[in-house]
C-alpha cells in the first residue's frame, strides 16, 4: 500500500503536471468525519485535483484514517503536520497553501462534504469567466450525521446567473457597507496566484480569520465572480471552535479579541492597496464596518454582564498584549458597552411608545 506523502519528504515525482485544483483541509480530531469528507472528494466528477491535509497535532485516529486513503488517491493526497497545535485553522491553511500547486485553491473543513459535481462546477466557471474568485452564494447545511440536508442562501444573495462584482473599489466598499459579505472560505474557489502574489494569508485572529481573509481577496481580486451555485455541505458538527460552550466573559473576549487584533491586521492589508492607502474615508469605512461587526456579535454576551465586568474581563484577557494601553482599551470597550445598552433602552422605549400610539389610533 502506498504511503501518504509526508510534509518533510514532500516532492513531486517527475514528470508532473500541476493539478487544476488544490483542496486544502486543516485537520484536528475529526476522526468521525474525515473519512466521509475524503470520500466526497474521491467521488467528484472532476478528478484533476490534489488534496493537502494539514494535521494540527490531532490526538485521535484522524491521521491514521487519512493515511488509509493513500492508495485510493493514487499519489494525489498529501498529509502535512504542524509542529505544535496552533489552536485554529489559520496556520494549517497557510501551510497547506505553501505546499499547494493547483491553479486554484479551495479551503475545505474536515467535517464537511462536497456534492458530486462541486469541483467541476466551480472550476468550469473559473475557466469560462477567467475568474480570480468564484464565490458560491448558496450552500447546504446538515446535521452532524449528514441528515436533514437543506439549502441555505446568502443573506445578500440576489443573483440568478454568474455575475462579476464591479472592479471599482468604491462600489465594492459600498457593497460591503450595505449588504455585508459571507466570510467563510469554503464558499470560494480562489486563483492560487492571487493569494501568493499578494501574500494573502489567514491571520491568526480567532475566530474572525475567515472574515479578514475574505475581505483581503474581495479587495485584491480583479475578477470576483458571484454565482448562484450550491455545492458544499456544511455539517453542524461538534468540532467547531465557535460553537463550544463558553461563559459570557469568554464569548465576549473572544470576539473583542477579534476586533482589537483583527483591526490592526486589516488596516495593514488595506494599506497595501493604493486605493485605500490614498483614500482615508474608504479605509475608515471598512475598518469601522469590521469593528462594528465584531462588537455586534459579542453583544448577546455583553448584555449578560455589567459594564464593570466587561472592563475587568477585557483587561484581564488583553492586559499583557496591550501593555501600557490595557487600561485605556479596556475602558473604551466598557464605554462602548454602556453606550450600546443605553441606545438599546431608548430604541425599545421608542418602539413601546409607537406601539401604544398605534393602539390608540
Amino acid at each position: 500500500m502506498s504511503e501518504v506523502t509526508s510534509y518533510d519528504k514532500f516532492k513531486y515525482p517527475p514528470p508532473f503536471t500541476y493539478p487544476a485544483v488544490s483542496v486544502v483541509i486543516p485537520l484536528y480530531n475529526a476522526e468521525k468525519y474525515i473519512g466521509e469528507c475524503l470520500n466526497s472528494i474521491l467521488n467528484q466528477t472532476f478528478q484533476n485535483f490534489e488534496v493537502i491535509v494539514v494535521d494540527d497535532c490531532s490526538t485521535d485516529s484522524s491521521c491514521a484514517i487519512v493515511e488509509s486513503y493513500a492508495e485510493k488517491f493514487g499519489g494525489r493526497l498529501i498529509l502535512a503536520h504542524m509542529e505544535k497545535n496552533s489552536g485554529g485553522c489559520a496556520l494549517p491553511r497557510n501551510k497547506g497553501l505553501n505546499f499547494s500547486r493547483g491553479e486554484y485553491i479551495f479551503f475545505m473543513d474536515a467535517d464537511d462534504l462536497f456534492t458530486p459535481t462541486a469541483l467541476e462546477e466551480m472550476y468550469t466557471l473559473a475557466k469560462n469567466y477567467d475568474a480570480d474568485v468564484v464565490h458560491c452564494e448558496k450552500h447546504y447545511e446538515a446535521n452532524a450525521d449528514g441528515s436533514n440536508i437543506h439549502l441555505v442562501m446568502s443573506v445578500f444573495s440576489e443573483i440568478k446567473q454568474p455575475t462579476f462584482h464591479s472592479e471599482n473599489l468604491v462600489e465594492r466598499v459600498n457593497f460591503i457597507l450595505q449588504r455585508d459579505i459571507w466570510g467563510t472560505p469554503w464558499c470560494k474557489l480562489v486563483r492560487r496566484n492571487l493569494l501568493t502574489e499578494n501574500e494573502i494569508l489567514f491571520q491568526k485572529v480567532r475566530p474572525c480569520e475567515d472574515h479578514l481573509w475574505t475581505l483581503d481577496i474581495f479587495f485584491f481580486a480583479r475578477k470576483y465572480l458571484r454565482v448562484p451555485n450550491a455545492n458544499y455541505i456544511y455539517r453542524q458538527s461538534d468540532i467547531s471552535i465557535t460553537r463550544g460552550q463558553k461563559t459570557p466573559e469568554q464569548d465576549m473576549t473572544l470576539w473583542i479579541e477579534s476586533a482589537i487584533l483583527g483591526l490592526k491586521g486589516l488596516d495593514k492589508s488595506l494599506c497595501r492597496i493604493n486605493f485605500f492607502k490614498n483614500n482615508l474615508q474608504a479605509r475608515f469605512a471598512i475598518l469601522n464596518y469590521f469593528l462594528t461587526k465584531m462588537f455586534n456579535i459579542s453583544l448577546n454576551s455583553r448584555l449578560k454582564l455589567h459594564p464593570v465586568a466587561v472592563y475587568d474581563a477585557t483587561r484581564q484577557k488583553f492586559g499583557e498584549a496591550l501593555g501600557e494601553w490595557d487600561v485605556l482599551v479596556s475602558a473604551l470597550v466598557a464605554l462602548v458597552d454602556i453606550q450600546e445598552k443605553e441606545l438599546m433602552k431608548r430604541t425599545m422605549y421608542i418602539k413601546q411608545l409607537e406601539a401604544e400610539l398605534n393602539k390608540k389610533t
